[in-house]
């Protein structure tokens, strides 16, 4: 059974999204991908969810 965990960070900076990204790896979970949340008018992400997958218990 796959598990998965969204991380969300209102902050959106590379040293955010890297430690987000290493704590979860850290834990045993594998980084899938990042989805942003656009603004309108903005040319930053107002935010940023972190996707990880693992192998779960049966």
């Amino acid at each position: 059974m796959v598990e998965y965990k969204v991380a969300e960070t209102s902050v959106v900076t590379d040293e955010t999204l890297e430690k987000t990204i290493n704590t979860w790896v850290a834990q045993g979970w594998q980084f899938d991908r990042i989805q942003f949340a656009m603004y309108e008018g903005s040319k930053r992400p107002g935010m940023a969810f972190v996707l990880f997958v693992r192998e779960g218990a049966e």
